[in-house]
Parts: structure tokens; C-alpha cells; sequence
């Protein structure tokens, strides 16, 4: 078991500041995700926070400032709960590594994401508490956490566009999967904004700010950011990263594995972000020339992926199998991986392949 009660299966990519993703066959074991299998990103070191001290201040654009305990969170304001997929924007970027370098970005596969039930109350009833003036446009999120990645270091923080703020979806979270959210996943109270990238979702949340424009900080003006394969990172470069990308991957079996030959049955996720919902998963074991469609597992709802299985009958030898997802939207993922590189490895939602053997019984 881990310090932050992690299992020992996580694939950790860095110890401080934290960060580890979830290995396929732990995502593959039901709708939910384990909490202590969840993955986690951070970019500084755990804040040590004493809920009973801990204060919530909202402030700028509203007609009155708040500044909220804990316990007058959960006992003034309605309970609500979410079951939504969270995702990180650098989730798949091995794939692009593989393609060419980038360096000084963690090599996440494909276990960067997760889904979990959430309970908290809707950032709606809070802002409602404070009144956003007429010019305000954004909601901004500073968290306890202090990142050396910024020059000079700077709290963690980011902000989302005031509409999507107001949705019932977006909570102020104190629990996760049913129980008390864990030091690691931003107790007392993170943010999480469902159909975003996992970065909006702030964890060790000290400060909603409600802003004219989108919050200016280091993580969301310079590293979430969606470069031109030629770009450079700076301030304002490229594009804002938001709503996620339609996204697959097989979870079983594994990538090099060996299976008996015969019928094998295969599994995955897929996962629509924003207001769109998965539609439809195929898979291919012949290179994509013919495609069958697979079956949709649970529905959880509007804000997480959908897992789906199919069995495909495989002859002995070596197979590739290949899966594409489509959306509500009818659109469906990228080809290949070579298309999507840009310089800090983010949105790879690339068709998912994996290579397997089939072995013939003795």
C-alpha cells in the first residue's frame, strides 16, 4: 500500500510532486473506479490542510463576499451528487512520445482517467449565495497547493466560462465513491467540473474568484495549452484546453498479451466530454477494413465514459485489434497518433490499438 493509501499497482511516474495513473486491468474491473486505484495529478506537494480551520472565500465580481466553513457548506445547502468521469489532458501521451520526443512530460498511457460517484454541493448554490454582477464571465479556482513548476512558484488554479459554473453538475466536493475525500484526491473541498479536462477540476480548493475574463494564472495562460506542431509554450500560445475530447481505449486484454485462440472477449472505455454522450464503439481485428459493433455496458449517466465489451474470434497467431468510438455528434476519433503530436503531448484520442497473441492449445 502507498503513503497516500494507494495500491501497489499504481504506475508512478514521479513521487513529489505525486503522480501516478491507474493500470488497465483496475479500470477494467467495473463502471466505478477504485478510489485507492483512482489516478492522480499534481503539481506540487500534498498541502497539509486542518478542515476545522479551513475557510472557503468567494470573492471579486459579486455583490457579497463570502467566506464559508466546512460545516455551513454541508448543513446550509443542499446535498448533490455526480457520477462523473474525470480525465487528464495528457492522458495517452506515450503514444505521441513514441512518435518523437517531449521532453519534461510525464509518459502517461492510458490510465489517466477515471470515473467516481461525488458528493458535495453545486458551485450553482454557492455563487447564487454571493450574486455575480452583471459583468462577470468566469469562475476562478486558487487552490492550497504550491507548484515549483511556475517561476516564481504559484498556487495550482484554473477557471471555467460562468455558464457552465451554474450547471447542477459542477460540485464542491467533500467525498468520493460514498466516502471522505482522500488528503491525495484535494480535502477538504476540490472542485469537479464534469466534461472538462481533469485540470479544471481543482483539488485543495481555498478561493472561488468570479472574474470578467478566464483566470490569467501560470497552469491555465501557459501549460494547458493546445500548441501548432511548430509552437513554443508561452504565455497565451496556442489554444485553451476545456471541454474533452472523445476518447477509447482497450483495457482488456492487454497490449502484448498472449491469449488462448478462439473466442476472446474484449473490453474498454469510451468517453464523450462537454454536453456530448458515446453513441457507438467499434472494433476491428482486421486492420480496420471490416468493423463490428460492440456492446454498451452500464449507462451512469450524462458525465461519465461507457464501458462496452465484444467478444471476437481470433485464429492463432498475432492480432491487431482496433477500436473507434463515435459521439452523439457523429463524430468519431483521429486515425492514427501521428497527426495529433504537438510539443506538450495533450489530446491523444487517437483509435486505440492493441497487439495481441493468439496461442493454439497444446
Amino acid at each position: 500500500m502507498h503513503r497516500y493509501g494507494k495500491r501497489g499497482d499504481l504506475i508512478v511516474h514521479e513521487e513529489e510532486p505525486f503522480n501516478a495513473e491507474t493500470g488497465p486491468a483496475a479500470l477494467a474491473e467495473g463502471p466505478l473506479t477504485a478510489t485507492d486505484e483512482f489516478y492522480v495529478r499534481g503539481h506540487g506537494a500534498v498541502p497539509e490542510i486542518d478542515p476545522a480551520a479551513w475557510r472557503l472565500r468567494v470573492h471579486g465580481l459579486v455583490e457579497r463576499e463570502l467566506d464559508l466553513s466546512l460545516s455551513t457548506l454541508r448543513e446550509a445547502l443542499r446535498e448533490r451528487e455526480v457520477t462523473a468521469t474525470l480525465q487528464c489532458a495528457g492522458n495517452r501521451r506515450a503514444g505521441l512520445i513514441a512518435i518523437r520526443d517531449i521532453p519534461g512530460e510525464a509518459p502517461w498511457g492510458p490510465g489517466a482517467t477515471g470515473t467516481a460517484t461525488w458528493t458535495g454541493v453545486a458551485l450553482a448554490d454557492v455563487l447564487a449565495l454571493a450574486g455575480p454582477l452583471p459583468e462577470a464571465e468566469h469562475v476562478g479556482f486558487d487552490a492550497a497547493d504550491l507548484s515549483p513548476e511556475a517561476k516564481p512558484p504559484q498556487p495550482f488554479g484554473g477557471s471555467i466560462p460562468l455558464d457552465k459554473a451554474c450547471r447542477p453538475e459542477v460540485l464542491l466536493a467533500w467525498a468520493m465513491n460514498g466516502e471522505p475525500l482522500p488528503l491525495v484526491h484535494g480535502a477538504p473541498l476540490r472542485v469537479v467540473v464534469p466534461g472538462y479536462i481533469g485540470a479544471r477540476s481543482v483539488k485543495w480548493l481555498e478561493r472561488i474568484e468570479v472574474r470578467s475574463r478566464p483566470w490569467q494564472g501560470y497552469f491555465q495562460h501557459v501549460v494547458y495549452r493546445l500548441l501548432p506542431e511548430d509552437g513554443t509554450p508561452g504565455p497565451g500560445a496556442g489554444m485553451p484546453l476545456g471541454v474533452v475530447a472523445l476518447n477509447s481505449d482497450v483495457l482488456s486484454p492487454a497490449d502484448g498479451e498472449t491469449v488462448p485462440a478462439g473466442p476472446v472477449e474484449v473490453r474498454g472505455y469510451a468517453f464523450a466530454g462537454g454536453e456530448r454522450h458515446v453513441a457507438r464503439v467499434d472494433v476491428s481485428i482486421d486492420g480496420g477494413a471490416t468493423w463490428s459493433q460492440a456492446e454498451l455496458l452500464d449507462d451512469l449517466g450524462p458525465w461519465a465514459w461507457r464501458q462496452w465489451r465484444m467478444t471476437v474470434d481470433l485464429a492463432p497467431g498475432e492480432h491487431e485489434i482496433l477500436v473507434r468510438a463515435w459521439d452523439s455528434s457523429a463524430a468519431t476519433q483521429p486515425e492514427d497518433e501521428a497527426a495529433l503530436w504537438n510539443p506538450k503531448g495533450y489530446v491523444n484520442n487517437a483509435r486505440p490499438r492493441v497487439t495481441v497473441t493468439a496461442a493454439a492449445a497444446p
